[in-house]
């Protein structure tokens, strides 16, 4: 368990005129695509750091090509963080926790994920060891930042999506746009609550803001729910297409899903992904529209009024 404190109403973020400076750890992911701008506006001065180039659009922060295996860079970077943002997994954090300390980082947000819950009873022991790491992570995470006086906030979102971005709702998209139909198992009833990537960007620029967000753990689902048959049913209508949807014996199923493994795209899915698709994967996101405002929006999947995605406009940030 995370330890159970409560939000500090007395913590404030030490940010002055001469720092403001919020370090955000992989930045080039989907949901950096949408925080460093959110940052800017805001009036917070975002510094980008990514084991990637940086994208041909920085999205109005200052760039730091670095690999935080090696902390040694980011200290001689020069760079000394009021705050930072962990979009990088979480198994990552723990490490770094004692340099954000050093360069005198007084609050740090970290995602982590539902698929802590949702994936600790699974048949498949890759995911239930993904479990296991997420919690552990957690917990050694808020520990140490509570050891070395760094307020935390840890995130937890269902399933992210943006556009173009994700690998997701959008993998879905390309099947569809690609073969025209879309298979599913039985009814495909679970209940699912897609959280788009930028309502989560602007989860974090509250978090900076709140002191009551301070060394809490924050479930963040999407604004509706729906079974699993309803997304694929928008993302057709979304890519502006009539649903086709073919129910598949669950054999023929993990047939297919075996096969298409062989493909390092698909490499990593697993065959629980069959089972889920009739399982209910929903979380309560009340705490965090009171603490934070948090108000996702509804589950609509589209291409923009340009017909084009921001994956295509900006490739960089949809790895």
């Amino acid at each position: 368990m995370l330890p159970r404190l409560q939000g500090d109403a007395s913590f404030k973020i030490p940010m002055t005129p001469e720092n403001r400076c919020v370090l955000v750890v992989g930045a080039a992911s989907q949901i950096g695509y949408h925080l460093l701008p959110c940052l800017a506006d805001a009036g917070f001065d975002a510094a980008a750091v990514s084991r990637f180039p940086a994208p041909r659009d920085t999205r109005s922060a200052r760039w730091y090509e670095l690999n935080l295996a090696e902390p040694s860079g980011l200290v001689d970077s020069g760079l000394r963080p009021a705050a930072v943002i962990g979009l990088a997994p979480i198994r990552i954090l723990p490490a770094l926790v004692d340099t954000f300390a050093a360069l005198g980082t007084a609050r740090i947000v970290a995602f982590s994920s539902t698929s802590r819950f949702t994936k600790s009873g699974s048949a498949d022991p890759a995911e239930r060891e993904l479990a296991a790491t997420l919690k552990r992570s957690e917990e050694t995470f808020a520990r140490l930042c509570a050891e070395r006086g760094i307020g935390w906030t840890v995130f937890r979102p269902t399933l992210v999506y943006s556009p173009g971005l994700d690998r997701n709702v959008s993998e879905i998209a390309r099947f569809i746009s690609r073969l025209g139909f879309f298979p599913i198992l039985g009814e495909g009833r679970g209940r699912r609550q897609p959280v788009h990537a930028a309502d989560l960007a602007a989860a974090c620029v509250a978090a900076l803001q709140v002191p009551r967000s301070v060394n809490r753990a924050y479930d963040l689902s999407g604004g509706e729910t729906l079974t699993y048959r309803e997304m694929v049913e928008r993302i057709f209508r979304g890519l502006g297409r009539r649903p086709r949807i073919v129910r598949v014996p669950p054999g023929l199923f993990k047939a297919a899903l075996s096969t298409a493994r062989v493909l390092p795209r698909f490499r990593k899915l697993s065959a629980e992904l069959v089972t889920r698709m009739n399982m209910d994967m929903c979380f309560d996101h009340a705490d965090a529209t009171r603490d934070l405002g948090f108000n996702p929006r509804t589950f609509e999947f589209s291409l923009g009024p340009t017909g084009g995605s921001a994956g295509e406009q900006y490739p960089e940030y949809a790895r």
